[in-house]
């Protein structure tokens, strides 16, 4: 399979990303389109396209681009899976110029552990160091408010 990932995103991938995370992740479902629009107009997105130019995978990162990046909503669709699909996306993400030299990366995820230990993301050595603010509710609380 050929892939080719880019930075830019039209606006019906952006629909079909938000379907991804919003309805198949276990991370963000619910997330409200108008925050998950907002999330990606501030991050650097990723799209994974096969050989036709159609969507077949999603991450962001939130980075300062000189110290720290944040890898989020990595999504590869169910079609692709286990076809190298993920790969290239970590590898385009990871050499990506303005993602060079940085310090800390951090990523929070309960599964791929494997895929992600190749790009050197690994447990923390001290997680008694890392602190977490979480509003697990937050998206069911929203939707519930909406008329």
């Amino acid at each position: 399979m050929s892939w080719s990932v880019s930075n830019a995103l039209s606006l019906a991938e952006i629909g079909t990303a938000y379907r991804w995370i919003s309805e198949e992740s276990y991370w963000a479902a619910g997330i409200p389109r108008e925050i998950f629009e907002r999330s990606v107009s501030n991050s650097l997105s990723f799209a994974l396209r096969d050989r036709q130019g159609d969507l077949r995978g999603f991450a962001r990162v939130v980075t300062d681009k000189a110290t720290f990046a944040y890898l989020c909503d990595v999504f590869v669709c169910a079609s692709v899976r286990g076809q190298g699909a993920g790969k290239v996306l970590m590898s385009s993400i990871m050499d990506h110029p303005e993602l060079q030299l940085l310090r800390r990366w951090m990523l929070v995820t309960r599964d791929a552990h494997g895929l992600y230990e190749n790009y050197g993301f690994e447990i923390p050595q001290n997680p008694e160091r890392l602190m977490v603010r979480l509003d697990q509710g937050l998206y069911a609380r929203l939707s519930s408010e909406r008329p």
